[in-house]
C-alpha cells in the first residue's frame, strides 16, 4: 500500500513537474518569437531605407549624366554647326576665287586673239614690203646698167649683195619678233596650265607647334598623373621622352618636344591612363609599350591610305612606313606629309597637261622629302637620305634624278625634274603654308629695305606682299631709264646672295620724271 502510495505521488509530482516545464517552454518559445518577430521588424526597416537612399542615389545619379549628356550633346552640336558654317564660307571664296579666274581667262583669250590679229597684219605687211623690194630691185639693176657701165654680172653681184644685207637685217629682226611673241605665248601657256593644276589640287593648311594639350577629367587628376614624389610623371617622362608640363592651366597638361611623334605617343599614354584610372610605374611602362605598337600601326595606315588616295602603286612597304611618319614631321609649320601629296598632286597634272611621264611625277613629287622621315642620327641632308632611299628600295633613276635636283642641287635631268621643283615652290608659297616668327618676318622686311637703299641713287624702298615684293622709287636725275633696268638686277642679285627666304621676290624699279615751271 504505501508502494503504492509513492508510485503515485511521483507520478502526481512528475506530471506537475512536466507540466509546469510544459509551461515554460512555451512561454521561452512566446518570447524568442517575439524577439525573431521585433528583428525581422527592424531589419525591414533598415532594408527599406537602404533601399530608398540607393533609390536616391541612383536617380541623382542618372539626373547628373542625362545632364552631362545634354551638355556634351549641345557642345558637340555648336562645333559642328561652326564647322559646317566654315566649310560654307570656303566654298563661296572658292567660288568666287574660280569665278575671278575664269574673267581672267577670257580677258587672257581675247588678248591672244588680238596678238593674232596682229601677226596676220605685220605678214601681210611684209608681203607689201616684198613686192616693192622686187621693184626696187629691177629698177635699180636698170640704172646700174645704163649710167655705171658695170657689166651685167657686177652689177647685179653689188645688188645681189645689198639686197642680201638688207635681207639679213629684215630676217633678224622678224626672228627676234616671233622670239619675243613666241616666248610671251609659253609664258602664258605655262602660267594657265600651273594656275589649272593649282586649282584643282587647293589643299588646306594647319600650322602645327611644338607643344600639346591632354585635357584632363578634373583637377584631381594632375596630383594621380604626377604620383607620390613626382614618381608617375618621372616614369611617363622618361618612357616617352617628352617634357610633361603641369602648371595652373585648368583640367590640362602641357607636352613638349620637337619630336611630334613622341609627343603623340605621351598624349595618347595620357590618355589611355585617365581612363583605365590605373596609374603606377609598371602600368605606365605597359601601357606605352601597347600605345608605341598601335602608333607604328597608325603610322603604316596613314602611308597606306596616301597610296589608295594617290592610286600609287609598287612602292616598297618601307618606302609607306616612312611616309606615314611625315604626318608627324613640319616644314616651316607645313605638315610634310600633306605637302609631298600636294607636290605629287600638282606635277602629276602638270605632266598630264604637257604629255609626259605621269608616274614618274607622280612618284617623284610624292617621296620628293622622304628624307625627313629618317631619324636625326642620320648624316645627309634632307634630298640626299631621299635619294639614297628611293634608289635603296627599288625606284626608278628617273625618279631619283628628279628627287636630287628639287632644290637644284644638281641640273635638271628631265621635264619631270623641272615639274617636281616647281611643285615644290608653288606648295611652299601657298599663303598660309609656311610660317615664320614676327621679329624673323619684320628682320626680313628691313633687310630688304636695307640691301636697296645700299644703291646710289635709291631714294625709298617699300617692302610689299609679306616680302614677296619690293618697290624701288630713284632719283631721276641720277638714274636713267635704261641704268634703272640695270639697278633692279642688281638689286635683285644682291637679294639671292645675301637673303635666305621661301619663293621669290619680285623687284621693282619705278622712275618718275617730273617737269615744274612756275608761272608768274
Amino acid at each position: 500500500m504505501k508502494l503504492a502510495l509513492i508510485i503515485g505521488v511521483s507520478a502526481l509530482v512528475l506530471w506537475a513537474v512536466a507540466v509546469v516545464y510544459y509551461f515554460l517552454r512555451k512561454r521561452q518559445i512566446t518570447q524568442d518569437l517575439f524577439r525573431a518577430q521585433e528583428e525581422a521588424k527592424a531589419v525591414l526597416e533598415k532594408a527599406t531605407a537602404e533601399a530608398n537612399q540607393l533609390t536616391q542615389k541612383a536617380s541623382a545619379e542618372v539626373k547628373e549624366r542625362s545632364r552631362n549628356f545634354e551638355e556634351e550633346f549641345d557642345r558637340q552640336t555648336r562645333d559642328r554647326r561652326k564647322k559646317i558654317n566654315e566649310m560654307e564660307r570656303r566654298l563661296v571664296n572658292k567660288e568666287e576665287n574660280l569665278d575671278r579666274r575664269f574673267q581672267a581667262m577670257e580677258r587672257r583669250e581675247g588678248e591672244f586673239s588680238g596678238r593674232e590679229r596682229r601677226v596676220f597684219q605685220r605678214e601681210k605687211d611684209l608681203n607689201v614690203q616684198e613686192e616693192k623690194v622686187t621693184g626696187l630691185v629691177k629698177k635699180q639693176m636698170e640704172e646700174l646698167e645704163r649710167i655705171s657701165g658695170f657689166t651685167q654680172e657686177e652689177a647685179k653681184g653689188q645688188v645681189i649683195k645689198k639686197i642680201e644685207d638688207e635681207a639679213r637685217l629684215e630676217a633678224v629682226q622678224v626672228v627676234r619678233r616671233i622670239e619675243e611673241e613666241t616666248r610671251e605665248k609659253s609664258q602664258g601657256l605655262a602660267k594657265e596650265i600651273i594656275t589649272q593644276a593649282i586649282q584643282r589640287s587647293a589643299a588646306e593648311h594647319v600650322v602645327e607647334t611644338t607643344v600639346s594639350v591632354v585635357d584632363l577629367p578634373s583637377e584631381d587628376m594632375k596630383g594621380r598623373i604626377i604620383g607620390r614624389e613626382g614618381r608617375n610623371i618621372r616614369a611617363l617622362e622618361l618612357a616617352t621622352g617628352v617634357d610633361i608640363i603641369v602648371d595652373d592651366t585648368p583640367e590640362a597638361v602641357i607636352l613638349s618636344s620637337f619630336d611630334p611623334i613622341r609627343r603623340e605617343l605621351a598624349r595618347l599614354a595620357i590618355e589611355k591612363l585617365v581612363i583605365d584610372g590605373r596609374i603606377h610605374p609598371a602600368r605606365i611602362e605597359e601601357i606605352v609599350e601597347n600605345i608605341k605598337v598601335e602608333l607604328e600601326n597608325k603610322i603604316k595606315q596613314e602611308g597606306e591610305t596616301v597610296m589608295l588616295e594617290l592610286r600609287v602603286q609598287n612602292i616598297h612597304p618601307e618606302l609607306v612606313k616612312l611616309l606615314g611618319k611625315l604626318k608627324y614631321r613640319t616644314s616651316y609649320g607645313q605638315n610634310v606629309l600633306q605637302h609631298s601629296k600636294e607636290v605629287a598632286m600638282l606635277c602629276a597634272l602638270m605632266a598630264r597637261e604637257l604629255g609626259l611621264d605621269t608616274q614618274v611625277a607622280l612618284r617623284a613629287g610624292l617621296l620628293h622629302d622622304i628624307g625627313k622621315a629618317v631619324d636625326r642620327d642620320v648624316e645627309g641632308t634632307h634630298t640626299e637620305l631621299s635619294v639614297e632611299l628611293v634608289k635603296k628600295y627599288g625606284e626608278s633613276d628617273k625618279v631619283a634624278q628628279a628627287i636630287a635636283s628639287h632644290h637644284r642641287d644638281v641640273d635638271f635631268p628631265s621635264v619631270e625634274a623641272v615639274l617636281v621643283q616647281a611643285a615644290d615652290t608653288l606648295s611652299a608659297a601657298r599663303p598660309g603654308a609656311r610660317r615664320e616668327l614676327l621679329e624673323t618676318y619684320i628682320k626680313r622686311l628691313e633687310k630688304l629695305e636695307e640691301i636697296a637703299h645700299t644703291f646710289d641713287g635709291v631714294s625709298k624702298a617699300f617692302a610689299l606682299q609679306a616680302g614677296r615684293e619690293i618697290r624701288i622709287i630713284v632719283e631721276s636725275q641720277k638714274i636713267s631709264d635704261d641704268r634703272a633696268a640695270l639697278v633692279a638686277k642688281d638689286i635683285a642679285q644682291k637679294i639671292k646672295n645675301e637673303l635666305d627666304y621661301p619663293g621669290q621676290i619680285k623687284v621693282t624699279v619705278i622712275r618718275e620724271m617730273r617737269a615744274v615751271e612756275y608761272a608768274r
